[in-house]
């Protein structure tokens, strides 16, 4: 070979190297580009999910408040009827041992 060949081939073998690496950093951008909006995408999925999930937390909320609720008026039930035999557990005890006799 000459020495204006080899000056071809390197002038050739540089070009594509050149062109070469031109397509593969324009499809890596590409490619970059279409992920992050996909990302972007995924981001504004989860978002609406937790969105609903907050609704979701502020209804069971509620539920929790009417539970306590209805709770809360059942012990008081339980209460006066505890506090009812106890009274009438203490009328029998002072007739049966004739403590209610002065």
């Amino acid at each position: 070979m000459t020495e204006p060949q080899v000056w071809v081939l390197i002038g050739v073998f540089a070009a594509s190297i050149f062109g070469m690496f031109t397509i593969v950093s324009t499809l890596f951008i590409r490619v970059i580009r279409s992920e992050l909006a996909g990302l972007r995408g995924e981001f504004t999925g989860l978002r609406g999910e937790f969105t609903g999930l907050h609704g979701e937390f502020t209804g069971l909320h509620g539920e929790f408040a009417g539970l306590r609720n209805e709770m809360n008026a059942r012990f008081d039930g339980l209460e006066q009827r505890v506090d009812g035999i106890d009274r009438d557990v203490q009328a029998l005890v002072k007739h049966t041992f004739g403590l209610d006799r002065g």
